[in-house]
């Protein structure tokens, strides 16, 4: 069974960056999607961004809209890691960010669904406040 930890929420003034970092184990092969998704106070759970590996090793990002360009997601295959750099960030951009992990090899550019997700991790929270 797969398990996901993420590191990194805190406290930031609008218009820094903040990185997040986020490790699976337990998942075997070189073929799977590992990324994020975020809870804002009173919303639904949302898509931010995913990176997804082939076989090959090559990957696929995807991005929502709304941190299309200020957000990237990166990782390592072998290590199964990943981090979520954000930069510019927004007032709205405050939530509980979820790393997730996925057996589904996803390369298109539509938000990855939640029924998707295989493995969650608990969150770490992200505030964006003066």
């Amino acid at each position: 069974q797969v398990q996901v930890v993420e590191s990194g929420g805190r406290l930031v003034q609008p218009g820094n960056s903040l990185t997040l970092s986020c490790t699976a184990s337990g998942g075997s092969g070189s073929r799977y999607t590992i990324g994020w998704f975020r809870q804002a106070p009173g919303k639904e759970r949302e898509f931010v961004g995913i990176r997804s590996w082939s076989a090959s090793r090559t990957f696929y990002s995807s991005y929502a809209d709304a941190v299309k360009g200020r957000f990237t997601v990166s990782g390592d295959n072998a290590q199964m890691t990943a981090t979520l750099q954000m930069n510019n960030l927004k007032p709205e951009d405050t939530a509980v960010y979820y790393c997730i992990w996925s057996d589904t090899v996803i390369n298109t550019p539509q938000p990855m669904d939640a029924s998707a997700v295989k493995a969650w991790g608990q969150g770490t929270q992200v505030t964006v406040s003066s």
